[in-house]
């Protein structure tokens, strides 16, 4: 790999350790591909991977429609796993980001319905651009029909979304039902409904 060393003031044939003087500033002084040196461990200065995660769980049932889900939540503490970075910041069920970036936010839940029929569920990742009105970013329907018994409904479902403003920029989830019995299972202990967030990089 290519090194080009520049010279301060005129040096010729192999460069001693005099000369260099105990140190070259590889800042200002050396351009071009750097390999690792021998005995070296590579570049430390950086910092690579995930920069934010956090995991967050509704702890409390509830059945009917929930438009927001505005209260019940809660970071994971199932796992001894915390969060990375600073996390997320929560109000009223409007999650906030700790900063800028692109971020993917995932909302999954469990739903439950003792009675027969057909029951419909339907889940919503909702955004706003100007830290006021709000529209779906993502949204997940399904319906299930059994003849006895109790049924239960699983959803997943993700959404993107460019964080450009953390003042404005925010997201909050919906859960909408047919059937003012139908039950959205929730635990403080268990990933049973709650939403994941992750920042993928700058935006």
């Amino acid at each position: 790999m290519a090194l080009t060393v520049v010279k301060t003031s005129a040096l010729s044939g192999t460069i001693t350790n005099a000369q260099l003087a105990g140190s070259i500033d590889l800042t200002s002084k050396v351009t071009g591909t750097l390999p690792t040196a021998n005995g070296g461990t590579g570049a430390t200065s950086f910092t690579a991977g995930i920069t934010e995660y956090d995991e967050w769980l509704v702890t409390s049932s509830f059945t009917d429609d929930a438009d927001p889900i505005s209260s019940n939540w809660a970071r994971n503490a199932a796992n001894t796993f915390d969060k990375i970075g600073t996390g997320m910041s929560q109000s009223s069920g409007i999650f906030t980001f700790p900063e800028t970036g692109i971020y993917k936010v995932e909302f999954f839940g469990r739903c439950a319905q003792g009675s027969t029929g057909e029951r419909d569920i339907a889940a919503y990742i909702q955004k706003t651009v100007n830290n006021s009105s709000y529209d779906e970013a993502s949204a997940t329907e399904s319906s299930i029909y059994k003849n006895g018994g109790s049924w239960f409904q699983s959803f997943y479902q993700a959404a993107t979304i460019d964080v450009t403003s953390t003042t404005n920029r925010k997201v909050r989830f919906k859960i909408a039902v047919n059937q003012s019995s139908t039950e959205t299972q929730c635990s403080g202990t268990l990933s049973s409904t709650g939403a994941k967030f992750t920042r993928l990089g700058d935006t």
